[in-house]
């Protein structure tokens, strides 16, 4: 019997650093009506901030959030193939924790973005906790935002990452993660044989919109040139759930504009092709 479908809505914005980062709660609501999903969560998140602490800024916001977000995620059904959608890409934490829960040492994590995520309070140049959330995945962050299972850095491939500020590009270095350009994903064999050699059977697909073009899809805070299509990302997925089990798919930082027609209509393609990919 096919597994069911929950979509988990997080429109927390407080772990972005863009200046127009409230548009992250529109984006997520948006987001969340694209997705065909037979059980629905949605997180209630306000707008309050707090200062930085520990180097993050908004961290006793975030942590608050994190506990939110784990409750609704423990209030889906289980087995549930869970789809999140942000908001900032810090909502992460908690689906990418509860994937590795059920899949232990057999998931990999396949990241999306144009900016690597890797930066820790001392290295990061915003205290933007979006900027962070992968290396707080790994287990390297302050206590109250570590996970409750740490992701082997080994077990991560960025997927193309454009964007990296030096102490993420000496923390992919010295974890020796994959890291494939965006030319490398024209085609979907390298990422195959990255993710093959993590060991992985499961694969967790993390999608900060700002991995598109900015030419193609500009709705997010934090563009970088030379993006990918939505054809090449959809044939990504597509590889990465033919090979591996899906176990969770996030999506992250539409910052949804006022006129967001062509924007939209280019959206509900892409998720639409997410879905069915992960799906089938």
């Amino acid at each position: 019997m096919m597994a069911g479908l929950s979509v988990l809505e997080a429109g927390q914005w407080q772990g972005s650093g863009a200046p127009t980062a409230r548009r992250l709660r529109d984006g997520a609501t948006r987001l969340a009506e694209m997705v065909p999903a037979e059980n629905r969560q949605v997180v209630t998140l306000g707008n309050a901030v707090s200062g930085a602490r520990d180097g993050v800024q908004n961290a006793d916001v975030l942590v608050e959030q994190l506990h939110a977000v784990r409750a609704a995620m423990a209030a889906l059904p289980a087995g549930d193939l869970v789809v999140s959608v942000g908001g900032d890409c810090a909502i992460e934490l908690a689906p990418v924790e509860a994937a590795l829960s059920a899949h232990r040492d057999r998931l990999a994590v396949v990241w999306f973005d144009a900016h690597a995520d890797l930066n820790s309070p001392e290295t990061s140049p915003s205290g933007a906790f979006h900027g962070m959330v992968l290396r707080a995945l790994t287990g390297d962050s302050p206590d109250a935002l570590k996970p409750t299972r740490a992701l082997p850095a080994n077990r991560v491939v960025l997927a193309g990452a454009r964007a990296l500020d030096p102490g993420e590009q000496d923390f992919v270095g010295r974890h020796g993660i994959s890291h494939l350009s965006v030319a490398q994903l024209n085609e979907p064999d390298a990422l195959l044989s990255a993710v093959r050699a993590t060991g992985a059977e499961a694969v967790y697909i993390h999608i900060d919109l700002d991995v598109l073009d900015p030419g193609v899809f500009p709705a997010v805070g934090s563009p970088e040139p030379g993006g990918l299509t939505v054809e090449a990302l959809l044939q990504a997925v597509h590889a990465l759930a033919e090979e591996f089990t899906p176990a969770g798919v996030g999506i992250t930082e539409y910052e949804r504009a006022d006129e967001a027609g062509q924007d939209e209509e280019l959206l509900q393609r892409a998720v639409t092709g997410i879905v069915d990919a992960v799906r089938n």
